[in-house]
């Protein structure tokens, strides 16, 4: 069966009055047969649903679908992207434990590794993804995680995740990939060689800036052991937020389609527009890293960056100047949005750490949505040319 069929078709959860549409579980707890059902429920002899903070038939439901999807062994659903990519580090390392990542991460994954992880002695070295031979020399004995994120938010630069998954094999480190601009429809770092795969479900997956929500997926021991980590400090996905979610996903590859063959056309126009510097897209053929894009993606993703000139003014002109497109720090709407990164969602780096990952005081992050193509041209066009 195709992934869409499966989105569609797949229901993990189904009771005795056979409903079309999976229900919600909106409870806290989950009611015992008898006391010894409640001890062996604890005492993990058998499975089911103890309380919503461990689990949910509306979580179960959404991370079967994207375990499935990634090719993982098992995963864990969160309150959000952000919360995920927290416990698959502080759920799995130690003090005095080391992380190499990609410079091109997430701002606030970039506070986590800069100004909360140190707190608990978890140290972490950054490289180039451009320089891909510094990667072995930032190799420790005590290093125990590589965290990357490809395509790179807002940067959009890949890791070859071939060449990465090779040096996995002899390092023997966690491989921890976020694939929040891809998606598991247009990339699988699994298969590559990833143990752990992150998602903002906030972004794509639900697709209409609803809800919150973050999933990891991967290895089954390491599953089990950030789920200790969880179970305790409680960053748990609710279950209308899963239920939500899941549905979403049912249309997931027809609205990724959309978004991707609409950015493309969105990334063209730019890159022959007067008043832009530069267009960052994977499937540009100008992208520095095109042909790797080609191997490892299906699409390039529904993600433009691009630098208009006149710096951080002409960039607050240009955003000022839009009519439909809406200004707000999310991605992955069906609604198209604009970003200014440098002083919204990458405000807290400094000007050398935001230009070594591609970010400039005129770079704007475009989310392309849904919307009629021809709109969101002339929008982007119209801001551009009265922003002079």
């Amino acid at each position: 069966m195709k992934e869409q069929s499966k989105l569609i078709r797949s229901q993990a959860t189904r009771s005795s009055n056979r409903e079309h549409s999976v229900p919600l579980y909106l409870t806290s707890s989950f009611v015992f047969d008898d006391a010894e059902h409640g001890r062996a429920m604890f005492a993990e002899e058998i499975e089911g649903n103890v309380y919503s903070r461990y689990s949910n038939p509306n979580t179960a439901e959404l991370i079967d679908k994207i375990v499935e999807m990634e090719g993982a062994e098992a995963g864990l659903a969160f309150s959000s992207g952000m919360a995920g990519v927290f416990a698959s580090i502080a759920g799995l390392l130690r003090s005095g434990d080391h992380i190499v990542a990609f410079r091109s991460v997430f701002g606030s994954t970039h506070q986590l590794f800069t100004q909360l992880l140190p707190r608990w002695g978890i140290t972490t070295t950054y490289v180039d993804v451009s320089r891909p031979e510094d990667f072995e020399k930032a190799i420790r004995p005590e290093t125990k995680m590589v965290f990357l994120e490809t395509p790179s938010n807002p940067g959009l630069e890949l890791v070859d995740l071939e060449w990465i998954g090779e040096l996995k094999k002899k390092y023997n480190f966690i491989l921890n990939v976020d694939n929040c601009f891809a998606t598991p429809y247009l990339q699988k770092p699994i298969p590559y060689g990833a143990d752990l795969v992150s998602h903002s479900a906030t972004k794509y997956m639900d697709g209409q800036g609803r809800v919150l929500g973050g999933l990891v997926v991967g290895r089954a021991d390491l599953i089990k052991e950030m789920m200790f980590f969880i179970r305790h400090t409680g960053p748990a996905m609710s279950a209308f937020n899963a239920w939500t979610i899941s549905k979403s996903l049912e249309t997931l590859t027809l609205r990724m389609d959309r978004h991707c063959g609409s950015a493309l056309k969105v990334a063209e126009m730019l890159e022959q527009h007067p008043e832009v510097e530069e267009v960052r897209y994977p499937f540009l053929p100008s992208h520095p890293q095109y042909e790797l894009a080609k191997r490892q993606m299906k699409q390039g993703g529904g993600v433009v960056t691009f630098t208009v000139k006149g710096g951080y003014e002409r960039a607050k002109r240009f955003m000022d100047g839009l009519g439909m497109i809406l200004l707000t720090s999310n991605l992955g709407d069906s609604r198209s949005i604009a970003t200014h990164p440098a002083s919204t969602t990458h405000s807290k780096l400094n000007d050398d750490e935001r230009a070594q990952i591609g970010i400039f005081p005129g770079s704007i992050r475009i989310s392309v949505g849904l919307e009629d193509l021809d709109d969101i041209i002339e929008d982007l066009a119209t801001a551009l040319d009265e922003s002079k």
